[in-house]
């Protein structure tokens, strides 16, 4: 801890603990962009719906180029709110039902979502849900701060990263914080 200092509030920044929705909304407007970038393009969404995320009916009410320009989204991530918004309607995707949730069932539930991913699913159990032993073995940030904090040649394969993580139970999201915070020096 000396060495990256303390880490910031988690929650800070993000939707309520229990705004599934909106934290999903979230995590797919910011989807491989800059934190700036993220923020930006979420501010001007929220914005469009009276400054909260929308609803899962006003994103499909909405016509999806309007909502694509006003908010700077790509047409993927208009999709995939969509996609999102579908699977809420229709049940699909029973928001409620996440916390009770074990991780892996959560993960299973999410990346059936277009445009939700294995990594995206992870983050949201890291940062929404606050599970404390999450390892995203597939981050590059978590790859590289390894390679680092271990001296190794190379980035570390998933197995390897599990190895080195395996002693780090049950506190493995903790410590992907301090690794995050490691590389950049910036909240992680």
């Amino acid at each position: 801890m000396a060495a990256v200092g303390a880490l910031p509030d988690a929650r800070d920044g993000r939707p309520n603990s229990d705004d599934h929705y909106g934290a999903l909304v979230r995590a797919i407007v910011s989807q491989q962009l800059s934190v700036s970038a993220a923020r930006s393009i979420y501010a001007r969404l929220t914005v469009r719906f009276g400054g909260r995320p929308p609803t899962p009916q006003e994103i499909l009410d909405d016509e999806p180029e309007e909502l694509r320009a006003a908010a700077g989204l790509s047409r993927a991530k208009v999709a995939y709110l969509r996609s999102l918004a579908e699977h809420v309607l229709s049940g699909e995707l029973e928001l409620g039902r996440l916390s009770e949730l074990d991780d892996e069932r959560v993960i299973s539930e999410l990346v059936a979502v277009k445009g939700l991913g294995v990594w995206s699913a992870q983050m949201f159990l890291m940062f929404h849900l606050e599970r404390p032993d999450v390892l995203p073995v597939g981050d590059l940030g978590i790859r590289r701060a390894i390679e680092r904090a271990y001296e190794l040649d190379q980035l570390p394969a998933a197995e390897e990263i599990e190895r080195i993580a395996e002693p780090w139970r049950p506190h493995r999201t903790l410590a992907c914080r301090f690794l995050w915070r490691s590389l950049h020096n910036e909240p992680a």
